[in-house]
């Protein structure tokens, strides 16, 4: 029998191996703060840290997409903010500035207002970073030409400038404003527009007589005219006549004249003759007078301001009138709630829709059907003005089409894209419209025809105008054109687009503001100037309907609010994936310094056992002397 000494495979040993191999993994994980540089070493959750990392990686992603954003959003706020400040100032000055002009031909106000200009220029065109802000999805492109561009054009476009001029002329405001005024018989007088469906000059809307014995009738006709026609006794002193002109900007303005014993009556009077005769034709010649005062005031600032909207205005119009022309009593206008069905030019005027008949709208055809309309159908007993609104649905307009006084409006944010068929083609005609293919005109507009005093209509100006803003339009919405997803599932707007309704508005006032000049001494130029300062302050004060630019920064914020919500979020789920992957990662490096004390004070024992055992031998157990 033998005794032998600790082995290699002995359980003493292997349990010093053990303790070994624990102290290893214990000081590595003390100067690593890790339980293990192997998957298989840090336990059975390894797989839930593993999938929260992948959490984390998008959350830090998303973080950084946030902070990107937050910083456009703070930039365009900023540039927005300077905008409405802009606004605000001009509208001011053009309302409180008095129309003493200088030698340019121009007031103090405007010379403002083109400095104004010139920031605002600037600031739409400023990048923030690498990313223009208001030019949509044209990043790299800054959002409108240069001022001088803008206002006098290049060797080959006209600018807002020449517009403004053509316009002028067009619009008749060196006479009567396109309109005739005639004695057809020696007790009457006739106020006619000299062309049936020109966009020019001033448009008859209303008439109102208080003359004793006068019979006033109209507008009607066409061209539209009212007549005055005396009776056989002469109007009484102080008896009224009024008269309401619609002009090119959307404007109304009016002509009162007063009859009067006085020769020469005051100013918006007429003189009472000793014959009717002789009252019709003083009240021609004072009606000449008036209406010529009109075209050379108010007309003009008109007229400025609609060349504006024919330079500036992206979308656009097709318009078509609709009444009846065969009843011996005065015509009647279809309304939008006409319904579509029945039979046109009866005293019940409707346009006559039938079940079967189509529209086609941009390729989407509406059908007309008896009752139970679905979808892209509309029933022939619904109004004219639901066919609008199903139009309107299909191209996206931004602006309501609208029916008034018989005239019908559609209206797009897209002009070049606006078709329009019918089914048979007489459905579209009784709308009002002529041609079997409904468009609207390509802006910019400009005056078509020679010479310009008699032209009758607009054409698509882009060959040979300068196109103002240079970024991209759509598809969809400015806000639209900048998206960036913040979360899982989450994805914010946040574009902008210089041509968006408030933001080119007050550019299109700014410009128009600064471009007009008149002759320092002219007669009617002070007239001309306040008339022009009073429909600019207008036009940059908000609209009810209208878009502001306060409007658009309400739009930002929210985007900013969903951002501050979204962040609050993740900033949780990060320090609870976080916590996760450090308890089944990390360790306690308190906890793996006591732990490599005990097992340090196992080893020493074990390693005495050991060294002990080891110096055991047989002859230790035998007797002495045996």
């Amino acid at each position: 029998m033998s005794i032998n000494s600790v082995s290699s495979s002995s359980p003493l040993a292997l349990a010093i191996l053990n303790l070994n191999n624990q102290m290893t993994n214990l000081s590595t994980q003390l100067a690593t703060g890790e339980k293990s540089t192997s998957y298989s070493g840090m336990g059975s959750n390894e797989g839930f840290a593993i999938a929260a990392r992948s959490q984390l990686a998008n959350i830090s992603a998303f973080t950084d997409t946030i902070s990107n954003v937050g910083t456009q959003i703070s930039a365009a706020n900023t540039a927005l903010q300077a905008l409405s400040s802009i606004g605000s100032q001009v509208q001011s000055a053009a309302a409180a500035t008095p129309a003493t002009l200088d030698s340019t031909g121009q007031t103090i106000g405007q010379e403002n207002a083109s400095a104004q200009l010139a920031s605002m220029v600037g600031i739409l065109n400023t990048p923030a970073g690498d990313r223009y802000m208001f030019s949509g999805t044209a990043t790299g492109t800054p959002a409108t030409v240069s001022v001088d561009q803008m206002l006098n054009g290049t060797a080959t476009q006209a600018g807002l400038k020449t517009l403004i001029s053509e316009r002028a002329q067009a619009d008749g405001t060196t006479g009567t404003g396109r309109l005739t005024i005639t004695q057809p018989t020696s007790t009457s007088v006739s106020v006619a527009e000299d062309s049936a469906g020109s966009p020019f000059g001033l448009k008859l809307s209303t008439v109102t007589s208080t003359l004793t014995g006068a019979t006033v009738t109209g507008p009607s006709g066409s061209p539209a005219a009212i007549s005055v026609a005396l009776g056989a006794t002469n109007p009484n002193p102080g008896d009224k006549i009024s008269f309401t002109f619609n002009q090119p900007d959307g404007t109304t303005t009016s002509v009162q004249l007063t009859a009067s014993t006085s020769s020469p009556p005051p100013s918006g009077s007429f003189t009472i003759g000793s014959t009717p005769a002789a009252t019709a034709a003083n009240l021609n010649t004072a009606l000449n007078t008036a209406i010529g005062t009109v075209a050379n005031t108010t007309l003009v600032a008109a007229s400025a301001i609609a060349a504006g909207n024919d330079f500036f205005d992206t979308s656009s119009t097709a318009t078509a009138n609709n009444v009846v022309s065969n009843q011996a009593t005065p015509p009647t206008a279809i309304t939008g709630a006409t319904a579509l069905s029945g039979t046109p030019g009866t005293d019940s005027l409707s346009p006559g829709f039938a079940a079967g008949n189509t529209i086609t709208v941009n390729g989407t055809p509406i059908t007309f059907v008896a009752s139970g309309a679905t979808g892209n159908e509309v029933n022939v007993t619904d109004s004219v003005q639901t066919l609008l609104s199903k139009i309107d649905s299909i191209t996206g307009t931004s602006t309501p089409s609208t029916i008034d006084g018989g005239k019908v409006e559609i209206n797009t944010d897209d002009a070049a894209s606006l078709s329009i068929t019918s089914n048979p083609a007489a459905a579209l005609q009784a709308l009002g419209f002529t041609s079997t293919t409904v468009t609207a005109p390509q802006p910019p507009l400009r005056v078509s025809g020679t010479p310009l005093s008699s032209a009758t209509s607009l054409v698509n100006g882009s060959a040979n105008t300068v196109s103002w803003y240079t970024g991209n339009s759509g598809p969809g919405s400015a806000l639209s054109s900048a998206t960036a997803q913040i979360d899982t599932g989450i994805t914010i707007q946040y574009g902008a687009q210089a041509n968006e309704s408030a933001i080119r508005s007050q550019l299109q006032s700014l410009a128009v503001y600064s471009a007009f000049t008149t002759p320092a001494t002219g007669t009617n130029s002070a007239a001309q100037i306040a008339a022009l300062g009073q429909s600019i302050a207008t036009n940059l004060t908000p609209q009810l309907g209208q878009q502001t630019i306060e409007e658009i920064q309400s739009q930002f914020a929210a985007a900013q609010t969903v951002m501050t919500d979204t962040s609050a979020r993740q900033a949780q789920s990060q320090t609870m994936l976080q916590n996760m992957v450090t308890n089944t990662e990390t360790v306690s490096t308190q906890t793996v310094a006591t732990e490599i004390l005990a097992l340090q004070t196992d080893l020493q024992a074990s390693y005495q056992t050991t060294s002990m055992l080891s110096q055991l031998t047989l002859t230790k157990y035998l007797p002495i002397g045996g």
